[in-house]
């Protein structure tokens, strides 16, 4: 009979009928209908089955009774395979604020899976950026790393990527990620740590790149702690490289033969002969004769002396075809004047 005026909608009759046999289901169902919603918890928590909570849960929702709401919810969340169903429906009305609250209160359960720290992070990278630092310090190691490490990146944390890849052993990430945000990514001392630990070595050269670009007094540093994994010929080689764009850039020429000395005291024959096209119109070519005859690697600045050569040579063709022109214009003989 219960049932039939339920079917009905004779719920205050229906509320008696299940009262008196104590169907704690039925009436908390009934008790939603009627907008009774702290009894219908009461009798939700009479029943204890999860569709009971979700009914209720969700008709609190609906009636805007957020903390009864919540009260349901916990004992939802707990099942992992419930809480996509409910954090859906807060959020498919628009109710954030009281889905992360709801979630945070049910962190300290017991029965807290992995499920509710991970979807907590995910809100929090959606709606309360500043509150996903603190949650992931607390919880990194009970939260589902390649979900939240998606939710990041499309929120564009990138301290709090580089954080969740260092956790995850994805150093190289942290690093690419550090240097291409190195504004909010960036830290001396996390940088100098993940750096030691990276499996791609292009990256130990790209990085060195970066300081130099990002933070060139720090330089030192970093190599001190990457000499050990250096190939040393390359980094000397990557260092002459940029001391020939500098010298170049400086327009300097003074600066530009005191870099070509360097390189021959040091024995650095094929960095003396880049120098010299990369430094082309700041030299002297009676400096560079002087210092290749002296140090006998004229085979290294022949190239250099052939261009030189060639320059000066189109220079000469030119002037003289100029003066060609010039005294063939002074031949031409002026018209003769009319006598009268």
């Amino acid at each position: 009979v219960g049932d039939r005026c339920y079917e009905e909608g004779m719920y205050e009759a229906a509320k008696l009928l299940y009262n008196n046999v104590s169907n704690f289901a039925r009436l908390a169902s009934t008790l939603v209908h009627l907008g009774e919603y702290q009894a219908a918890v009461d009798s939700g928590r009479k029943a204890n089955s999860t569709r009971t909570w979700k009914e209720v849960c969700f008709a609190c929702v609906d009636g805007k009774e957020f903390r009864l709401a919540q009260l349901c919810g916990l004992h939802i969340v707990i099942h992992a395979d419930e809480l996509e169903e409910l954090i859906s429906y807060y959020q498919d009305r628009g109710y954030f604020e009281e889905l992360i609250g709801l979630l945070e209160a049910a962190l300290g359960l017991e029965r807290a899976h992995m499920g509710m720290f991970t979807e907590l992070a995910i809100l929090y990278s959606k709606f309360k950026p500043q509150k996903m630092r603190e949650h992931l310090e607390l919880f990194w190691s009970r939260v589902n790393i390649p979900k939240v490490l998606r939710a990041a990146e499309q929120a564009h944390l990138w301290a709090e990527l580089v954080f969740l890849y260092d956790k995850y052993e994805e150093y190289d990430n942290a690093i690419i990620t550090m240097m291409n945000h190195p504004t909010d990514a960036w830290k001396e001392g996390q940088f100098k740590d993940i750096i030691a630990k990276v499996a791609n070595v292009e990256l130990y050269y790209k990085a060195l790149q970066f300081y130099l670009d990002y933070k060139p007094l720090l330089i030192n540093d970093l190599l001190l702690v990457l000499s050990p994994r250096l190939d040393h010929t390359r980094t000397v080689n990557f260092f002459s490289k940029d001391a020939m764009q500098y010298a170049a850039e400086s327009k300097d020429a003074e600066l530009a033969e005191k870099l070509l000395q360097w390189f021959l005291e040091e024995g650095k024959q094929e960095c003396f002969a880049a120098c010299l096209f990369t430094c082309y119109d700041l030299l002297h070519p009676d400096v560079v004769l002087e210092l290749a005859w002296r140090h006998n690697i004229m085979d290294f600045a022949m190239p250099y002396f052939i261009q030189v050569m060639r320059e000066y040579l189109t220079k000469v063709d030119k002037l003289d075809a100029s003066e060609s022109l010039r005294k063939e214009e002074e031949q031409v003989t002026e018209p003769t004047p009319i006598v009268f």
